[in-house]
């Protein structure tokens, strides 16, 4: 049905419109449970909106560095803030990229006794000085982006044939968002770099804008699988939530960015979660024919999938600022450090 060697396109405008939901709803439905990524176009976001985002972040990493550095993520217990290259981890070792990671404009919450730490997830932000257009056009992006997310969050629960509305007391009163911008600087080495290292995401679903460089590639039976730029298309992968959510029926897939060999490379990615507050999240219950593939979530024994979403999006905080936890969480820090040893005398 689908070539092995390339993502499938879906086209939002077939699931907006009646007559054709249903086509759009089976192939859902397949491409889900058989690849987990594709494209997504037909969104409604024309292309001034794409080349402002764009435009933006590449102005963001063209800024002085002594700029971005004094909004650096280690300045943030919230996991807020610019990060410099090779600064967040990946399987234990540095990625080749900056990025600033962005989320809803929220108060933090204290860290006492009584609250679990995983409410420092919520806070505020950090915004570039004397620049409050690029805070516009960053928060119109997240509010465009959110809406589309949960559309396709309900077309997914269409197509798994349950009611597309099971999910909303998680994901419509303030879900716990996150957008990154992302530079991958380019390399001279003759050896693959690791832009990003091979991971699943620990959200529902993952928005992804990218540019024409490449670099992105997709675990596909032991195969990587490059993924081209799409004019205008969000690359849209599941999370290890969805993975939870339906028992392992749907699996987050592994993914990774090689470091561009002659250009810099530019993405923008929108990651949507369940609320903080909203408590586990409730295995959906599918019809008998899908519950009988759904084998339970897979895991890996250094890294455990944990049931509670917030819980599990925290530890994965952790485990990629290494700077901001040994930092914040001191604790935390030396716990992992005892637990993988050499890895983090390195880093």
């Amino acid at each position: 049905m689908y070539d092995k060697n390339k993502l499938p396109i879906l086209d939002l405008r077939q699931f907006y419109n009646v007559k054709e939901r249903h086509i759009f709803l089976k192939e859902l439905q397949y491409l889900a449970r058989h690849i987990g990524f594709f494209y997504l176009v037909g969104h409604g976001l024309d292309k001034n909106r794409i080349k402002q985002i764009k435009e933006y972040a590449a102005l963001f990493f063209s800024l002085p560095q002594q700029d971005k550095e004094s909004i650096s993520i280690e300045n943030s217990p919230h996991f807020r803030g610019y990060t410099h290259l090779n600064g967040e981890h990946t399987q234990n070792t540095p990625d080749a990229r900056e990025q600033i990671d962005i989320g809803t404009e929220l108060e933090a919450i204290p860290l006492t006794s009584t609250n679990p730490i995983w409410t420092r997830l919520q806070g505020p932000n950090q915004w570039p000085k004397d620049w409050p257009d690029f805070q516009k056009v960053v928060q119109s992006w997240l509010f465009d982006t959110k809406k589309i997310s949960i559309d396709l969050i309900h077309a997914f629960l269409l197509a798994l044939g349950v009611k597309e509305n099971v999910l909303d007391p998680f994901i419509l009163n303030q879900p716990n968002e996150s957008l990154k911008l992302i530079h991958y600087p380019k390399t001279d080495s003759t050896l693959s770099v690791q832009g990003v290292g091979a991971h699943k995401d620990t959200n529902i679903l993952t928005l992804l804008l990218q540019d024409e460089v490449g670099g992105l590639q997709v675990l596909s039976k032991n195969t990587w699988i490059d993924v081209p730029y799409i004019e205008d298309a969000f690359v849209v992968n599941i999370g290890e939530t969805l993975e939870l959510a339906t028992n392992g029926y749907l699996v987050a897939n592994t993914h990774r960015v090689v470091s561009p060999k002659n250009t810099d490379r530019y993405s923008i990615a929108y990651f949507i979660s369940p609320n903080l507050f909203a408590g586990d999240l409730p295995i959906l219950d599918l019809p008998h024919t899908l519950k009988q593939l759904a084998t339970g979530p897979t895991t890996d024994p250094n890294n455990p999938l944990l049931r509670n979403i917030a819980e599990n999006n925290m530890k994965s905080k952790f485990r990629s600022h290494l700077n901001v936890t040994q930092k914040f969480y001191p604790d935390i820090y030396k716990h992992l450090k005892k637990k993988h040893g050499d890895l983090y005398e390195k880093n």
